[in-house]
């Protein structure tokens, strides 16, 4: 019988070796998540002083849930797209202004996560307030919504300008009643930068940079903010005031994967 209870417990043990093993080891076919290449870094170890209000993280985006891929709120972009950002911030620094990014580098899978929303012609949770003129069967025909977005290519931002010193933005407060983001600035979602006549992700033809019903002191605001990036070596689309490419860009071919994440790009 000791021989016997010996060779149990030898069983017994090499049963308990196996389970720990197969309980850390990744399930089979399981693929790490990527990581951004060493040309990404933080916004923010390039220029702390630009603000960062990352909307898709939170709820308060054109679908009202936060959005596939976004697991931290961090601006992440290419090295020289963030250098030429941190050029433009000293320059509104001196007068008094700073810019603020709403969205930079967006993974692949958060643009798949936009295109099944546009595609669900009954989810219009958000209409009241992001496109409450446009109807939604015709958000890929008129580009509001594409498969591919140059922002997964890292080196286009979307952003505005906040006068300084710079007051805190209200958080959202879901069930409040929704505004257009083409009403006046005083009525529609609150923000703390200044008026450029819609809020960010507008769909609507108000958000065009040039729009000539736009005009006054929206309009100035408009076109400082292009002339500040251009200088800084930016392309604007013309369709979206807050949209931005720094050219040439490092990877034109490239729609990257990796989340927007904090050790995405840890060590870079």
């Amino acid at each position: 019988m000791t021989g016997l209870a010996s060779a149990l417990r030898v069983l017994a043990a090499a049963a308990a070796a196996l389970l720990a093993v197969t309980a850390t080891a990744p399930a089979a076919g399981a693929r790490p998540e990527p990581k951004a290449p060493e040309e990404f870094v933080a916004l923010s170890s390039v220029d702390p002083t630009i603000i960062q209000e990352m909307r898709y993280p939170t709820a308060h985006n054109f679908m009202g849930v936060p959005v596939d891929g976004y697991r931290d709120p961090l601006c992440i972009l290419t090295r020289p797209a963030a250098r030429a950002l941190h050029r433009a911030q000293t320059r509104l620094l001196r007068r008094g202004y700073s810019l603020k990014v709403y969205d930079c580098y967006r993974p692949q899978r958060a643009v798949d996560h936009f295109v099944r929303w546009a595609k669900d012609l009954d989810d219009e949770a958000m209409k009241g307030e992001f496109y409450p003129r446009v109807d939604k069967t015709r958000l890929f025909a008129d580009g509001y919504i594409a498969e591919k977005s140059g922002h997964s290519r890292g080196s286009t931002v979307d952003l505005t300008l906040v006068r300084l010193p710079a007051a805190p933005t209200p958080p959202d407060r879901p069930g409040d009643p929704q505004v257009p983001c083409y009403a006046p600035a005083a009525e529609r979602f609150p923000d703390n930068s200044v008026d450029m006549g819609t809020g960010f992700d507008c769909f609507d033809t108000l958000s065009h940079t040039d729009d000539p019903r736009v005009r006054g002191e929206q309009r100035t605001h408009r076109q400082f903010l292009k002339k500040t990036l251009t200088d800084a070596g930016f392309v604007n689309l013309a369709e979206e005031w807050w949209h931005y490419t720094f050219k040439p860009e490092l990877f034109p071919d490239t729609y990257f994967d990796f989340p927007v994440a904090r050790r995405s790009v840890a060590g870079h």
